[in-house]
């Protein structure tokens, strides 16, 4: 009977081991849905991808993706407009230390502009959905994090039935409100942090970091990655994280 028992483990052991090491299984896939409506110009466009390269290359991020428990994440990067125009920037790479971090960064800063129109921010959670669902990677996390300095929605499904979708899926849905002064400005007519945290950002443990000038940006980004990959699943607790230091 022992014996048996211990050639149980031993497989469960072995098994564990495969899975750890077959560069399908990853502590958290993630997908970075940019803001790239009409209020976001091409310059806002470079400006918010120089503050996701500086972000996923930071140490602390890279010490966070190396201290799970398989050590590595999966991450793609969308910029998104209208209902029909959401476009895949850098697809699916595994960030398992300082070198394919770098890849990444690179990849992020070449393309051109990819997408453009009217907030389709429904629109947007549901491709970033299916780009969960249509890979072949398997992560311990499924986490979409959608960016934008409004929570208006002009076009395609309602942001309410696209975040019943993706939640009752399983995904994790955060938020990145981008209130750069210098950038769209704050929306004069209500709060984004709380259209953000009632409307949009859904499952457990999610969250909203805001972005309230061009200087916090990348640190907004940094912060929001650490906690995305770092944080404790499984909380019901919304945490609403500002932003210190604010101008």
């Amino acid at each position: 009977m022992f014996a048996r028992l211990t050639a149980f483990f031993a497989c469960l052991f072995l098994s564990a081991a495969a899975i750890a090491q077959d560069g399908k299984t990853v502590d958290i896939e993630l997908v970075l849905l940019a803001d790239a409506t009409g209020s976001i110009d091409d310059a806002e466009i470079r400006f918010q991808r120089e503050g996701y390269a500086r972000a996923i290359t930071d140490p602390s991020v890279i010490a966070a993706i190396t201290s799970g428990i398989h050590a590595r994440i999966a991450v793609t990067y969308v910029e998104w407009g209208s209902a029909e125009s959401q476009e895949v920037v850098v697809g699916w790479t595994v960030v398992d230390g300082e070198a394919s971090a770098n890849r990444f960064a690179a990849a992020l800063l070449e393309p051109p502009r990819r997408a453009f129109g009217r907030n389709a921010i429904g629109a947007a959670l549901l491709f970033g959905k299916a780009l969960i669902d249509g890979n072949d990677i398997q992560g311990v996390k499924r986490v979409i994090d959608l960016s934008a300095d409004s929570a208006n929605n002009w076009n395609g499904p309602s942001i309410e039935d696209a975040r019943e979708i993706v939640v009752s899926s399983g995904i994790v849905i955060n938020g990145l409100a981008v209130l750069c002064r210098h950038c769209s400005g704050r929306p004069a007519a209500y709060n984004l942090e709380d259209a953000f945290a009632a409307r949009i950002i859904g499952g457990p443990g999610s969250f909203v970091i805001t972005a309230d000038n061009r200087t916090t940006f990348a640190e907004a980004v940094r912060r929001k990655l650490i906690l995305e990959i770092a944080g404790e699943p499984g909380t019901d607790k919304l945490a609403k994280v500002q932003n210190e230091g604010r101008e």
